[in-house]
């Protein structure tokens, strides 16, 4: 029985959808907080129980008789994500767990400019000391993440961000399927993996021409003073924390923790990874109504 958590969420959705394509229904469970949201999954033959790291008795419920758990790492920051992970590993070492699986991030780091990385980095070293075999997911960067970061610039065509360095943007598509294969393939990885990255690294700039020839309007990139960018941020409602975290990713970028290329993901996509400029090409036609 492999074990998802998070699968109603865009990563852990796509990994169970890709995992189904090789696993059997019935060895295939998922751990979800609000199981009506995988209905659709339970009408596949998945198991669906309900399971929530702040609440040990329903990870036991929700993991039991798991032989893998994949961990897909939780929307929170610093104590708060490192301490909801780290029950989730005792969650499934209490189930008996051969392997644990986590949805870590290239450049998971304890000194990191990103905190996400540096609580990637924490909950590594939850599972190095749990003394049970585990594989990190070391994921490149979500190109969602940049296809929001060009945000109002589709309409005003100036992308205003701090300075920032080449960047491994990586689709949550080809992601999930690693992940799928990579489940599938029980011990094909033991530890951390090399950084699961698309072909070719981008800055700003780079997405900027590429929006460009996509929409077909001027899209110019102008730089933004760091603190001026996290204002703006907080004056638009955004909580501090999150701002901060938001400029890290600039801070980071600068200093090369994404600027990683491998060919670890191609090889077991079996393909070439998705370019951002197809990631942006479909963004834009779904906003379209296409």
């Amino acid at each position: 029985m492999i074990i998802v958590t998070g699968a109603t969420g865009q990563l852990g959705r796509q990994i169970v959808e890709r995992l189904l394509t090789r696993v059997p229904a019935d060895q295939v469970g998922v751990s979800v907080r609000v199981p009506q949201k995988a209905q659709v999954f339970a009408d596949q033959g998945i198991r669906v129980r309900q399971g929530s790291f702040t609440d040990a008795a329903s990870l036991a419920h929700a993991f039991e008789g798991a032989s893998q758990v994949l961990v897909v790492s939780v929307d929170k920051m610093g104590e708060e994500a490192v301490r909801q992970h780290r029950a989730a590993i005792d969650g499934a070492i209490a189930a008996g767990a051969r392997r644990i699986l986590y949805t870590s991030h290239m450049g998971a780091s304890a000194s990191s400019h990103f905190q996400p990385c540096r609580d990637h980095a924490a909950t590594e070293d939850a599972l190095r000391a749990s003394g049970v075999p585990f594989t990190s997911l070391r994921n490149g960067f979500y190109a969602a993440s940049a296809v929001q970061f060009l945000g109002h610039a589709m309409g005003s065509g100036e992308v205003a961000l701090p300075a920032d360095g080449p960047v491994s943007w990586t689709a949550h598509a080809d992601l999930a399927e690693a992940a799928a294969v990579i489940l599938a393939d029980e011990g094909r990885f033991d530890g951390p993996t090399p950084p699961l990255t698309a072909a070719q690294t981008l800055t700003f700039d780079d997405i900027a021409r590429i929006a460009t020839a996509v929409t077909g309007r001027t899209i110019t990139r102008s730089t933004a003073p760091d603190d001026r960018f996290q204002q703006q941020l907080v004056g638009r409602g955004v909580p501090a924390a999150a701002a901060d975290q938001l400029l890290g990713i600039f801070a980071a970028s600068r200093a090369g923790e994404f600027a990683a290329v491998d060919p670890t993901l191609a090889t077991l996509l079996g393909r070439e990874p998705i370019t951002l400029s197809t990631v942006l090409r479909k963004e834009l036609s779904d906003n379209d109504g296409h």
